[in-house]
């Protein structure tokens, strides 16, 4: 089998490459085994703005004009419902952060996305005082049944091999690369901390981020959205919530453990304040980088090899943004942005 591309890894930016090469008519397989979860623990939220200090997203203009038509493509194309938009209403503490949304949205940048009117909160299951801010063209993707339907979608059109990639069989050969039956013009490495295991690409700086999620239940709390202070809450409906998460730079297991148990039940109990259950409990490793920028381009050595990572705690936004400069770099040369080229790191 002879295919234009090979795909190493299927989260969120494998995905994204997958259904960019796909518009574009070429042929691809992808090779993935789940190992790597935080693409699917993610919650999926989309939010253009960094509300611990009212600042933009970077790039949250080009990246949300890609983002929402493309998963808007992908609803159509897989019958189901993907793309929820719902409002972030962030928590004021005190005056002064009141103050500092007003002073926020006089940025040009920002003007789009914070609402002029401050919410006044009327729940009195939750704790806000000083109201709330309204975070405009926010919403959630709904990560797991994306990749499960796209996962099923490729494995119908016999593109999609659920194995463990063995990197030492990969063999470079005149015209790409050779992988068992399987015979490709291109590799793109897209494994998210998996890439630690990678010889091509272990060197790369990337620092895997333990995040760990909980789904609660709670008949008093009666909130549709997503509620955000020390942690996120977001409604799922029937009196359930998706809680997270936690930011762990030493644990690199999927294991939940009873530390982040602790730490976000702390957290929602300093944000609402009714009774809840926890009903279930997730973890996964983010892909992340110092720069907070993606790692994306080709192998210093091994030409027609590239990585595609580092997407980090905002992959719905970033995922279709990357997935397009990888394949207009390759297909059409155009210049990967500095920011998230690869080479601006030496390994």
């Amino acid at each position: 089998m002879e295919v234009d591309y090979l795909i190493v890894g299927f989260g969120l930016a494998g995905l994204a490459f997958s259904e960019v090469l796909e518009t574009q008519n070429k042929s691809f397989c992808v090779i993935s085994d789940d190992s790597q979860q935080s693409s699917k623990v993610a919650v999926g939220l989309y939010n253009p703005v960094i509300l611990k200090r009212f600042s933009g997203v970077w790039k949250s203009h080009e990246q949300l004009a890609l983002a929402l038509p493309f998963y808007q493509a992908i609803e159509s194309k897989l019958g189901c419902k993907i793309l929820e938009p719902m409002p972030v209403y962030r928590r004021f503490n005190n005056i002064e952060e009141q103050n500092a949304w007003f002073e926020a949205m006089d940025k040009p940048a920002l003007q789009p996305y914070l609402s002029p009117n401050i919410v006044k909160n009327h729940n009195l299951n939750i704790k806000a005082e000083f109201g709330l801010g309204e975070v405009l063209q926010s919403g959630r993707v709904h990560t797991e049944r994306l990749l499960s339907k796209f996962q099923s979608y490729l494995i119908e059109k016999n593109a999609y091999k659920h194995e463990r990639f063995d990197h030492s069989q990969l063999e470079i050969v005149a015209g790409g690369f050779k992988y068992g039956e399987l015979k490709a013009k291109h590799m793109v490495f897209c494994e998210g901390y998996g890439v630690t295991r990678n010889p091509f690409f272990k060197d790369i700086p990337l620092n895997g981020t333990k995040g760990e999620v909980m789904v609660i239940k709670s008949s008093d709390l009666q909130f549709e959205g997503i509620l955000k202070g020390p942690c996120f809450i977001l409604s799922e409906g029937n009196d359930l919530y998706s809680v997270g998460a936690t930011y762990d730079w030493e644990s690199k297991t999927h294991e939940v453990s009873q530390k982040g148990r602790d730490e976000l039940k702390e957290k929602i109990k300093s944000l609402i304040s009714c009774e809840f259950e926890v009903v279930d409990q997730k973890a996964g490793i983010r892909p992340t980088v110092k720069d907070r920028r993606p790692l994306v381009g080709e192998h210093p050595i091994y030409k027609s090899m590239f990585v595609l990572n580092g997407l980090g705690t905002r992959g719905v936004m970033i995922a279709p943004y990357v997935a397009k400069q990888l394949f207009e770099s390759i297909e059409l040369g155009i210049p990967l942005d500095d920011e998230i080229n690869v080479n601006r790191y030496s390994y």
